[in-house]
């Protein structure tokens, strides 16, 4: 049975992982993780929730990964979480990490390549990678930074400490806090709001945000045309005109196209 797998409710999908008690990072989860984003890409739903089964999102990797690891073999293993990290990233769609218990090292990384993220309270994050020596290679310093800034990201890193979610939500890591047993229905029904809007034009935002992220406020400005002026195309947008015209604000339907 696959550690990670994917499935479809009406327009959102579920990335779902399930390695219980820790859900920890092994090669099979890894190739797992990869087989099931793939397999959400064909699909194209047009909102993904990525979640785990159990009281634990993730303990983080599992050691014994780096066991008698040469650096050639570390790299190739770090290019595979490198490659989720940016399959979600590239995800042309809303992508919305719901996490409860421990979120370690390569689980805190899998969060933070998503577009948003929900905690339950009780939830615990951590990029720990120095009790082995190691430093995050998932992409997690750079987009802890990202959210953060590059001081939170060297503090959380260098410490090693286990940061609550209100404290991650105060520094724009997390995005929502709810309480323990609501994050599941609470995480479903902002997934189902989003992926009944525009699906063309959260994509579209996801663009303008990374190019802002690249190339600053007015490299994105310059992308603007580029990124925007396509929705005009849209059934989307042209049905969305109308009702406006038709019937005022709020009363338009989408439908991904």
């Amino acid at each position: 049975m696959a550690s990670a797998t994917y499935a479809r409710d009406g327009d959102v999908g579920s990335l779902v992982i399930d390695d219980q008690p820790l859900n920890l990072f092994t090669l099979e989860l890894t190739h797992d993780l990869i087989a099931a984003l793939e397999e959400a890409r064909r699909d194209e739903p047009r909102a993904l929730v990525v979640r785990a089964e159990g009281k634990v999102f993730t303990g983080g990797v599992d050691v014994h990964v780096f066991d008698d690891k040469t650096p050639e073999q570390a790299q190739e293993f770090f290019d595979d979480l490198l490659r989720i990290t940016h399959m979600l990233e590239d995800m042309p769609w809303p992508v919305i990490a719901s996490v409860q218990g421990l979120c370690l090292t390569a689980g805190f990384e899998l969060a933070l390549a998503c577009d948003l993220i929900w905690a339950a309270e009780s939830a615990r994050f951590g990029l720990v990678e120095i009790v082995v020596g190691l430093t995050p290679a998932m992409g997690g310093t750079q987009r802890v930074a990202e959210r953060a800034g590059p001081a939170r990201a060297r503090e959380l890193v260098m410490s090693g400490d286990l940061y609550d979610a209100a404290t991650l939500e105060r520094w724009n890591v997390v995005n929502r806090v709810v309480p323990d047993g609501e994050l599941q229905d609470v995480t479903t029904k902002f997934a189902t709001r989003v992926a009944a809007g525009p699906t063309r034009a959260n994509a579209a935002t996801k663009q303008m945000v990374r190019a802002f992220l690249e190339h600053g406020v007015r490299g994105a400005d310059a992308r603007v045309g580029d990124i925007a002026a396509p929705l005009f195309a849209t059934e989307d947008l042209q049905n969305a005109v109308d009702t406006f015209l038709e019937q005022g604000p709020g009363k338009a339907t989408f439908t991904g196209r």
